[in-house]
């Protein structure tokens, strides 16, 4: 699995090397479209948690916020499979690119708590939109 996240990295970061927001979202984008929602979970967590220890700054990783992410990317990706490419896709999905997404779900302080670090919380604000509908993936 690890040798799955270095390869998703290099490819989410593409030629300029860095690694913000967007490259987050494009990360979350590859992992979905090549192992499905619940594998890109497993994936992307056990990569950026072992980036986190390697850097000595463990807490930094926060579980509910990486699921989170997934979970708002996988929801688009598996409704709308037949889009192919990273920039189409954002161009659909606009509101992705918008870092403070998830405030519209969570509220901060839920998000900073100890028990979202380590494990999944549910959105205390707001249930995600596909709550109501059957997954396709589930």
């Amino acid at each position: 699995m690890t040798d799955d996240f270095d390869l998703l990295m290099e490819r989410a970061r593409g030629e300029e090397g860095r690694f913000g927001h967007r490259e987050h979202v494009h990360l979350a984008w590859l992992a979905v479209r090549e192992y499905g929602t619940p594998g890109a979970i497993e994936r992307i967590g056990a990569g950026i948690r072992r980036v986190a220890e390697y850097a000595g700054r463990p807490q930094r990783y926060n579980v509910t916020v990486t699921r989170a992410w997934i979970e708002l990317v996988g929801h688009h990706v598996v409704a709308e499979p037949e889009i192919d490419d990273f920039h189409a896709f954002t161009d659909r999905h606009p509101a992705l690119l918008d870092k403070r997404l998830l405030s519209r779900f969570y509220r901060s302080i839920t998000l900073a708590s100890a028990p979202a670090r380590r494990g999944w919380v549910e959105p205390d604000r707001a249930p995600f939109p596909w709550i109501a509908e059957p997954r396709p993936d589930a």
